[in-house]
């Protein structure tokens, strides 16, 4: 399957990762809408291609994502003057949603500067690693507008609410050791080993395991993190657990252990998820 062309981010795909850079550098990767619209696309890609065994998300040039792209000036959050936007819908939103709605394994690689939408579109994915140089900053407060990109929902549940609301309240940027230490991000890594570090995370989370069954694994975790009791886990682990048990791919996971030789599932996530479950659904937006 051939990889789209974009023009404000690029999409390679090698060895089974797919890289999407965001692809501005002049303008330190600032998000537009045009941008939002080849990240939905790119993640529509990446989950239609069973070539795809994870995604690595990283940024162009000195700068992972420096934010929303203020040439508009003072109008640029009025989305009453703004042409070919949704007036009812934050685009930031519609992009870490999309995210959300992953099949494949995603690695946020923060590179530089991540301030505003540029730290919030890297909540969904799940697992960052940063740069020594980045620097990170909800800094909404201080343009007279609020968190977006369902960031109310994601970023309580990463670092907490406490160390959340210090950073959205102040909206002040800080570095990558105030990141590390709150659990926003997992590791640092020197600016020239910070790429390499992501796309060996990829190999090592995917090279050994079935692809159905991590798709089926983050969609779990992810949602059921937020359940209101552990019961709802537990209907939804019986009916994955069974419908796992029975296939091809549970049988190979056995038989190439207990043969002691490396596993090849056949099993593919465009085609072969379970139906007990809509893996990607999405509420209504009303």
């Amino acid at each position: 399957m051939t990889a789209p062309q974009f023009s404000t981010i690029s999409l390679d795909i090698e060895d089974g990762i797919a890289t999407i850079w965001l692809d501005r550098p002049e303008k330190m990767n600032a998000f537009t809408p045009q941008m939002k619209d080849e990240l939905i696309a790119a993640f529509d890609h990446t989950d239609a291609n069973d070539d795809v065994r994870a995604v690595i998300v990283t940024g162009r040039g000195r700068a992972f994502c420096a934010g929303a792209d203020l040439s508009s000036g003072g109008d640029t959050f009025d989305y009453d003057k703004r042409e070919g936007v949704d007036g009812r819908r934050d685009g930031g939103g519609q992009t870490t949603l999309r995210i959300f709605r992953s099949l494949k394994p995603v690695i946020g690689a923060i590179n530089g500067a991540a301030v505003g939408i540029g730290a919030t579109m890297q909540l969904p994915m799940d697992i960052r690693i940063a740069s020594e140089n980045a620097k990170f900053g909800f800094v909404f407060t201080r343009r007279g507008i609020t968190p977006e990109a369902a960031s109310s929902w994601f970023l309580t549940r990463t670092v907490g609410l406490s160390t959340a609301l210090e950073w959205c309240y102040s909206g002040r940027v800080f570095p990558a050791s105030e990141a590390l230490e709150h659990g926003l991000v997992r590791s640092l890594h020197a600016p020239d080993d910070l790429y390499p570090a992501a796309v060996a995370l990829a190999h090592e989370l995917t090279d050994e395991s079935a692809p159905v069954s991590i798709a089926m694994t983050r969609q779990m975790l992810w949602r059921m993190h937020a359940a209101g009791h552990p019961m709802d886990a537990h209907r939804v682990d019986s009916q994955a657990i069974i419908s796992r048990g029975r296939s091809a791919d549970s049988h190979e996971g056995v038989s190439s252990f207990l043969e002691k030789r490396p596993a090849e599932f056949p099993n593919k996530v465009s085609t072969d998820m379970p139906g007990f479950f809509d893996w990607q659904d999405e509420p209504p937006f009303e």
